[in-house]
């Protein structure tokens, strides 16, 4: 086992059908029209000596060390920046060429520290290992004169001279080290598109500067990683790396934040994470990386994860730790006497959408074969779970339609109810990218999102919709679509139901779905409705991207199916760079789906209620299933009030802090006489827990992701678990004590049984995964290959289904007492409830949730930025600290969920999607007043959750 080597070909790939031949060094070589002689000579398997060329971003041909001779032509040009022509000879080793090598070499060693052995990039330096390709031997100049190396020049201060910059908390930069090779600026233009650094100066005074000289800390740096990836030098290194090391073997495996499922490269030193690095063949992030991913992984090695097993008697008491044996035998005997005293139904399972495929499979086997019920459900439910539904019934598969590589031929993107840049970085920047090259964008949104402005990007049209009124404006879209005859006829009548579509059709455009009185309803000019309408219908293919803006709503399924409708009637379903797109939050929320985590559906989407797939599983199992669905979260919540509802077993969830009407939770949860928290750390759902049991995380098993774009992706171990056991085998045993006879192995097995259980999954198996890489379901005899695309030659449905969209305002309303809407989302360097990123350097960017108001609102209430103020509701009241900002329209107010201590969904209310339950976060009618102190509530919280996080300490022995 050693690093895993990628092969930098010095210039990205052309994408040219057309193919070009010539000769390098007397090889043959044929490659695609547009190829620079680099990237030819290095797929010849000849590599050109290079400074400035990384195939991550454009040639620039600045470093002067790849300069080849081509016969015919007179000098020696850039290899990096020349194009390959038929028929063209090309020298890579001449004496010419050697000797302009050495020189070059010679004078950026001449302005270059040499501290080689002891610097943190040694063994991993790209300069150096180009110094021994040229052969260089000798420095003639020395460092007499101008220098950068030097604090002092002549017992002088040296102006020249920088002092590192350490300001960022996972990487330095030294400027000393930096040989203006422009790669970190290029990387942060064109991979990650923050423009965060910049070249300032010129000549021998050019020097690499974030922002106007800022530390990094300080800049718009994002922290992404980009630039000390594509650093060839020291002068952006990573701290664990100058801590540590470098890394000796190195394993490819899934990112454990957000729904985009970037693959990395593991690096590690013996059993210790030296670092996280983007792996290039990642076919859902292509080499790039956000901060998450690439440096918040110290939550797995922090000081409060919890690694034994605990028992308690009462919530009151201080956790008792106990061996593995004991704390999973008084678990099965406690479910065993609830069920037996309470009956079947009175206990329950979550499944978690942080864990892996084969994980959660466990989970809802467990309780269907071992609780005999469907009493499952998952945190998926309480964001996605319109999705399912609206894109079930109008095109007939609960996902995403595309891969994420179709934005590159995207010519409109609409941006609903999703901030990609802060909830999916990686995916943000391909999106970025893309309209940098001229595709255009409309966002609609409460808020202005990052996305709408920045650097080189502005939508053409921005929809700040009052927070409630989606399927109003999304129908009003459709209206302009129909009304002005630009609905793609052929398509529908190929693709759909015609008569549907005219009902459909006659139905959008009636006058109370025109432009005008639905701007009035939504404080949007009609106006921008019709351009916005007009540029998606005519402006060649449009994709629509949403996320929890959309779903997390009353009428959340009602709007995935007016989503549905406008790219049907566009005809912007069937190929590359159209579809719709739901953004998915966690990593596996779409995995936790397919799993079968709902308490109506076994895994692939099918229904309890279907005799011929329980069927498949009973036969298989052994037992027989229930064929009624189950309860939902807050079907077992009220359940428990009312005092049927007794056990629950969680795993990898914090429905205390991430679950609406955090008073109901907490309640529902208190009358249950044994909850068991499956998890890291004691969140804030283990306050009322009686058994927890340690879990794993991503870097400590093996198994499956499934990302938003429907890939499965492998997720590989690089560290045995620190608690002793992986998830999959903590369940396993549970089951095991429950008198279930599983004996799974290894998560193959477990993978091997979804595929032979599950269409959608049956050519799915490790190995398979191994040849390919990743594959995207469906996956079965007519996808040998996976499907990246969905619904080319039709719907999985048959015929597209149009459906009427009628809004109906929810019951959640502004008056004197709540007269502003709050409405939550996410940052960019905190994950969900945060735990995870909360026990990160992270913080430093974000270590409270804040209340974004608008200066007209503050100014009405005497409100300062930064002044403590109280947001209350129907439900409850926290208080937090003001920002006061324009990016949020008058009459609304906007905070994050990361931090327990504000526990912004005691503001939430129980009201919920009408399909779905899916809890309607995005609307909470709340008054903001100036406040002194925490709120009673907060008080009483922390107090019993500090009383309730006690551990006992084992008496010493006499």
């Amino acid at each position: 086992m050693g690093l895993i080597q990628e092969i930098d070909y010095g210039t990205p790939a052309s994408t040219s059908e057309k193919q070009v031949t010539l000769t390098v060094d007397g090889f043959t070589v044929t490659v695609p029209e547009g190829t620079s002689i680099m990237r030819a000579s290095m797929e010849a398997g000849i590599a050109i000596p290079k400074l400035c060329a990384t195939d991550m971003v454009d040639a620039f041909g600045s470093c002067r060390l790849c300069l080849v001779e081509i016969d015919g032509r007179n000098g020696t040009p850039s290899s990096c920046t020349t194009p390959v022509a038929p028929g063209m000879v090309v020298h890579t080793q001449t004496g010419r060429l050697k000797d302009i090598r050495r020189g070059v070499m010679e004078l950026y060693i001449s302005d270059h520290p040499l501290d080689c052995l002891t610097c943190a990039a040694n063994g991993d330096c790209e300069l150096q290992t180009q110094a021994g390709v040229v052969g260089l031997r000798d420095v003639r100049y020395g460092y007499e004169g101008d220098n950068h190396v030097f604090k002092k020049n002549d017992g002088a201060e040296n102006f020249k001279w920088m002092a590192k910059d350490e300001s960022n908390p996972y990487f330095t930069y030294d400027p000393s080290k930096c040989i203006v090779c422009s790669r970190c600026v290029r990387a942060c233009e064109e991979v990650q598109g923050t423009f965060a650094l910049t070249i300032e100066g010129r000549g021998f005074e050019s020097r690499v500067s974030p922002g106007m000289r800022q530390l990094f800390i300080d800049s718009e740096c994002v922290s992404c990683g980009a630039c000390v990836q594509a650093c060839p030098t020291a002068t952006l290194s990573e701290k664990s790396v100058i801590k540590i090391g470098q890394p000796e073997h190195s394993v490819v495996t899934t990112c454990a934040y957000c729904g985009v499922g970037c693959s990395f490269k593991a690096e590690m030193r013996g059993d210790e994470l030296v670092r996280m690095v983007p792996y290039k063949d990642g076919k859902a992030n292509r080499g790039h990386s956000c901060v998450k991913g690439r440096f918040a992984y110290g939550y797995s090695t922090h000081k409060e994860r919890i690694l034994n097993p605990m028992i308690r008697e009462k919530v009151t008491d201080p956790w008792r730790e106990v061996s593995w044996e004991e704390a999973l035998t008084h678990t099965a005997s406690e479910f065993r006497r609830i069920q037996y005293q309470y009956g079947r139904t009175s206990i329950g399972g979550i499944t978690s959408s942080r864990c892996t495929n084969e994980e959660t499979y466990l989970v809802q086997k467990l309780i269907r074969q071992g609780f005999r019920n469907n009493n499952v459900d998952t945190c998926a439910r309480v964001c996605h779970s319109p999705t399912g539904y609206g894109l079930g019934q109008t095109f007939g598969t609960s996902a995403g339609t595309q891969d994420f590589d179709s934005i590159e031929q995207t010519d409109v993107v609409m941006i609903i109810g999703a901030n990609p840049t802060d909830a999916h970085p990686v995916f943000a920047s391909r999106m970025k990218k893309r309209l940098r090259k001229g595709a255009k964008l409309i966002v609609l949104d409460p808020r202005r999102t990052d996305i709408v402005r920045s650097a080189h990007i502005e939508a053409q049209h921005h929809l700040p919709l009052k927070p409630g009124t989606n399927v109003a404006v999304v129908t009003a879209l459709a209206h302009v679509i129909v009304t002005e005859g630009l609905f793609d006829e052929a398509f529908i009548r190929e693709r759909c139901d015609w008569d549907e579509f005219q009902d459909w059709a006659s139905f959008v455009a009636l006058p109370e779905n025109s432009p005008e009185v639905v701007g009035q309803l939504a404080n949007v000019d009609p106006g921008e409705i019709r351009s916005a309408a007009r540029l998606f219908a005519t402006g060649g293919n449009g994709a629509i991207y949403y996320g929890l803006g959309v779903t997390e709503h009353s009428q959340g399924s009602t709007t995935v199916i007016a989503i549905a409708n406008l790219a049907m009637a566009t005809g912007n379903i069937g190929r590359p760079g159209v579809g719709v797109n739901p953004l998915r939050g966690q990593n596996n929320v779409q995995g936790s789906c397919d799993m079968g985590s709902f308490p109506h559906e076994l895994p692939g989407y099918r229904h309890v209620s279907g005799d011929a797939v329980r069927d498949i599983y009973e036969s298989l199992w052994g037992v027989k299933l229930d064929d009624e669905p189950g309860l939902r979260i807050p079907n077992m919540l009220d359940a428990a009030v009312d005092g049927s509802f007794k056990g629950l077993y969680v795993q990898g969830e914090d429905i205390l802090q991430s679950d609406p009407d955090t008073k109901h939770v907490a309640a529902g949860l208190a009358a249950m006489e044994c909850v068991v928290v499956h998890d890291l750390f004691l969140n804030e759902t283990a306050n009322y827990a009686h058994v927890f049991l340690p879990g794993s995380t991503f870097l400590e098993k093996d198994g499956t992701f499934t990302n938003a774009e429907r890939r499965i992706n492998r997720v590989r171990k690089v560290m045995a678990p620190k608690a002793g056991l992986a998830d999959w085998e903590v369940t396993q045993k549970l089951a095991q004590t429950m008198g279930l006879a599983w004996n799974y192995q290894h998560p193959s097995e477990i993978m091997d049984e979804i595929a032979k259980t599950t269409p959608s999954f049956a050519s799915v198996s490790y190995d398979y995964l191994e040849k390919m890489g990743s594959v995207q379901w469906p996956c079965n005899e007519k996808a040998p290959e996976g499907t990246p695309i969905m619904h080319i030659s039709g719907f999985v449905r048959g015929k597209g289904k149009f459906i009427r969209t009628e809004y109906v305002a929810t019951d959640e309303r502004t008056g004197p007492r709540f007269p502003l809407l709050l409405t939550t989302g996410r940052i960019l360097s905190q994950y969900n409830v945060g735990a995870q990123t909360r026990r990160t350097d992270n913080v430093m960017w974000h270590s409270e949730d804040r209340l974004e108001i608008h200066p007209h609102d503050a100014e009405n209430r005497g409100l300062r930025d930064g002044d403590w103020v109280r947001l209350t509701s129907r439900s409850g009241e926290t208080t937090l600290r003001a920002l006061i900002t324009d990016k949020v329209s008058p009459g609304v107010v906007y905070t994050t969920f990361h931090h327990p201590d504000t526990q912004a969904n005691v503001i939430t209310t129980d009201f919920s999607d009408w399909a779905t339950n899916c809890p309607e976060y995005k609307v909470t009618a709340v008054q903001v007043g100036a406040s002194n102190g925490p709120s009673e509530w907060q008080l009483d919280y922390d107090e019993q959750a500090r009383n309730s996080r006690r551990i006992a300490t084992l008496e010493a022995a006499e």
